[in-house]
Order: structure tokens, then C-alpha cells, then sequence
């Protein structure tokens, strides 16, 4: 799978409801990670809308940083996660959940399947995958 698949196969997760945020990006990497399954979607169950209040980083992006680092056996992650917040910045304008989502502003931004393309897309132009 290109990257691009990958990032539609991750935004179909999140707008069929079958995956929170972060478990739709961490999805889309299965092939990649050394989880199964099943604890792959618990260990990314409680990252989903900000981690649970809306008040913080958005679980997409939080997805792509858990990724990166398996990815890279831990090596420079804080540097690839600094470029992969960089990016999905530019792309969504803005990292958190409450400001993506325009709690308080009522403009949302960003909608949550595009936060998770757009986490899939910038953790692959980080690290250089197609």
C-alpha cells in the first residue's frame, strides 16, 4: 500500500466510525507495527478526541508520533515528531483537537477524517514513504 492508501484506508476507518482517530492512523500502519491487532487498537483507545476532553493534541497526530516511532525503532523520533507536528500544522492549521474541531469558536478547521488523512500524509513526507 502507497501512502496515499494508506491515508484513504485511514480517513474511511474514522468516517465509518469504526476506528477513533488515532487507532485509524496506527490502522493504516498495521502491516508495520508489531502489535496485534486487538492490543493494537487498545493501546490507541484512549487518545481519541484529545485525549478524551478535546483540550489537547489532536489523536491523529498522536497516531503518526506512535507510528514514527515504531518506524524508526526510536531513533530521532523527537526530531521526526517536531516535522510530522510541523507539517500536519500546515496542513490543518492548527494541532490541537479543540481548535480543529472550533470548540468555543463554533469554525471547525479541520473535520476529523481529513485530521487522519492529513496525520497518515505528513508522517509519510516526514520519513520519506511511498
Amino acid at each position: 500500500m502507497n501512502i496515499n492508501e494508506r491515508a484513504d484506508f485511514a480517513a474511511q476507518l474514522k468516517a465509518t466510525g469504526q476506528c477513533n482517530c488515532t487507532q485509524s492512523v496506527v490502522k493504516a500502519f498495521e502491516d508495520k507495527i508489531d502489535v496485534d491487532s486487538e492490543n493494537l487498537m487498545k493501546l490507541s483507545a484512549g487518545f481519541a478526541a484529545g485525549m478524551g476532553c478535546m483540550e489537547s493534541t489532536c489523536g491523529a497526530l498522536i497516531g503518526a508520533v506512535m507510528t514514527a516511532g515504531v518506524m524508526t525503532d526510536g531513533m530521532g523520533t523527537p526530531r521526526y515528531s517536531r516535522d510530522i507536528l510541523k507539517n500536519f500544522n500546515d496542513k490543518c492549521g492548527a494541532t490541537i483537537c479543540k481548535d480543529l474541531k472550533g470548540v468555543g469558536t463554533g469554525k471547525p478547521l479541520c473535520p476529523c477524517d481529513q485530521c487522519v488523512r492529513n496525520a497518515v500524509l505528513s508522517l509519510g513526507e516526514v520519513l520519506d514513504l511511498d
